[in-house]
């Protein structure tokens, strides 16, 4: 297992001396440079560690609204559903009620036309029976005129 090397080690770390060693000042600067590569590639991996830990918020929040429009938008179709079907059985209920009021109402006609038919045939026949009742009464009266006054021959004849 490997130990993870900070600016902060390299700049402590003290190297042992030895004859033919390399230029000290050569090597401190090497590592200064190391240090300040370092240092700046853990800035920004920092900075790039805290935009995916954004980034996955976002991500997270986002899923989040999916799933509630997802939801709010199968409620609304279902809710769609329901007001269609509702619509449809009262289209059908006020389809029902309506035949069943024409049907009243054709058979309330109906019932007048046979009153009025009724009520005719009982007008025909009183105007038949007064019409009947006015010639037997002319006829009498002829005959009693008749009887009354009795006609000269030659006036039949004529007649």
């Amino acid at each position: 297992m490997t130990t993870k090397l900070t600016p902060v080690d390299i700049q402590h770390k003290e190297f042992k001396k030895a004859i033919q060693g390399y230029a000290r000042e050569e090597v401190d600067q090497f590592l200064d440079e190391v240090i300040e590569t370092l240092e700046a590639e853990i800035d920004e991996r920092t900075r790039l560690e805290a935009q995916v830990t954004e980034l996955s918020e976002k991500v997270s929040h986002f899923k989040a609204m999916e799933d509630s429009l997802r939801s709010t938008l199968v409620l609304a179709q279902r809710t769609a559903d329901e007001l269609k079907a509702s619509a449809h059985k009262e289209v059908d209920i006020v389809k029902h009620r309506a035949k069943l009021e024409i049907e009243d109402e054709l058979r309330s006609v109906k019932q007048q036309i046979a009153e009025a038919k009724a009520e005719l045939q009982r007008v025909s026949d009183k105007t038949a029976a007064a019409k009947l009742d006015l010639r037997n009464f002319l006829t009498r009266q002829l005959e009693l005129i008749d009887d009354a006054h009795p006609r000269p021959a030659n006036a039949v004849a004529k007649a």
